[in-house]
This record gives structure tokens, C-alpha cells and sequence, in this order.
């Protein structure tokens, strides 16, 4: 069974080893995600980081959880409804063209495990320019990602980055760099803040 990164952009991103690799819900109180919050999982997957955010941010709060796979989608929406969540908002979409969210909506959008497919995809610029677009004044824009070592698991060490390399990319788009932070062994978060 292909997923759905490799179908699309011709990369693993491996988000089905998410939840193995670290705690998404530290990873999601590291970033800032607190209750009320709206947030945007984009390439969601089947919903590691969607299913602890719901709960993070309860019935005040919403996630919307966006992947170009509707097997995955699909896992998502059960598994929320096995846990009686009603505060994720799932749906097939391509994060590299605009999605069917609102201008400024969006407190935090969380990118876990795609950005260095997007960038040896080339589709990098496409969706952060949509992500700049949804999220709020003053949103936070978190990147999680693989630490650039030669060990696995994860993607090849030519396509990682280092923190150092994302500010580069992500700062072109209107953001601007807040802090670094390990969220597991293999993993760091980078938190950007949108500049108005």
C-alpha cells in the first residue's frame, strides 16, 4: 500500500511512525497549543497530532486536519469517533493549493514530518504561502521535523534540514523565527510567529 506522500510528491515523509517515534502531545504543549486554540494539521496523516490537539484545545477550540490521502482521512474520522471527538474538521486536500479555510482562522498550524519532502518536491513555497494566508495575525506556524543525523529511522540525510535550514525557508514567507526545541529523540520543533 503506497501512502499518500509517495503517491503525490515522489517522498516518504513517514508520518505513519509519528507516534512511535515521539509524544505528540508534549510536542503539541511545547509549540504553544493551548485550549481554545484553532489549529491546522496540514499533512495530517491518520491524525497523530490531530486526535491529542482536539483534546488540547476542547470544545472552545477546533482542528481542522488536511491530508491528500482519503485512506488516511478516512482513519483519521473513525478513530475521532471511536474517542467521541467532535472538534476536527477532516478532509482530503492538497496543502500546496489553496484549502477551503478561511483567511486569518488559524491559530497555529503545525507542519510534523513533511517540510523536507516538500522542499526536494519543490512545493514548499506553494504551501507556505496558503499557510501565511489562514493563519491569524500574529499565528504560530510549528515545524516539526527530523534532526539531520545519519541515523534512522526518518528520510534520507540528504533531504533533512537542520533549524538552521527551515528559518531559511520559512522566513522568506512572511515569518519569523521564535525558538528551537527538541521534542524527542530523533525530532525538533521550530516555532515561527507570522509577521503582519
Amino acid at each position: 500500500m503506497k501512502r499518500s506522500s509517495e503517491k503525490t510528491f515522489g517522498f516518504d515523509h513517514f508520518r505513519r511512525f509519528t507516534k512511535t517515534l515521539l509524544d505528540p502531545e508534549k510536542a503539541l504543549r511545547e509549540i504553544g497549543l493551548k485550549k481554545g486554540d484553532t489549529l491546522l494539521d496540514a499533512g495530517c496523516g491518520e491524525g497523530s497530532f490531530s486526535i491529542p490537539a482536539a483534546q488540547i484545545v476542547g470544545d472552545s477550540g477546533k482542528v481542522y486536519a488536511v491530508d491528500v490521502s482519503e485512506e488516511a482521512i478516512n482513519t483519521l474520522k473513525k478513530e475521532a469517533r471511536k474517542k467521541g471527538i467532535k472538534n476536527i474538521e477532516a478532509f482530503a486536500g492538497d496543502i500546496t493549493k489553496r484549502l477551503p479555510i478561511e483567511d486569518g482562522s488559524i491559530d497555529v498550524c503545525m507542519m510534523a514530518n513533511i517540510l523536507h519532502g516538500l522542499v526536494a518536491a519543490k512545493k514548499a513555497e506553494s504551501t507556505l504561502k496558503e499557510v501565511f494566508r489562514v493563519l491569524a495575525p500574529s499565528g504560530i506556524l510549528a515545524v516539526v521535523d527530523f534532526k539531520k543525523v545519519d541515523d534512522p529511522p526518518g528520510p534520507p540525510k540528504s533531504i533533512r534540514m537542520t533549524p538552521e535550514e527551515v528559518e531559511g525557508i520559512i522566513s522568506r514567507y512572511g515569518f519569523e523565527k521564535e525558538r528551537v526545541a527538541e521534542v524527542g529523540k530523533y525530532h525538533y520543533a521550530v516555532v515561527f510567529k507570522k509577521l503582519h
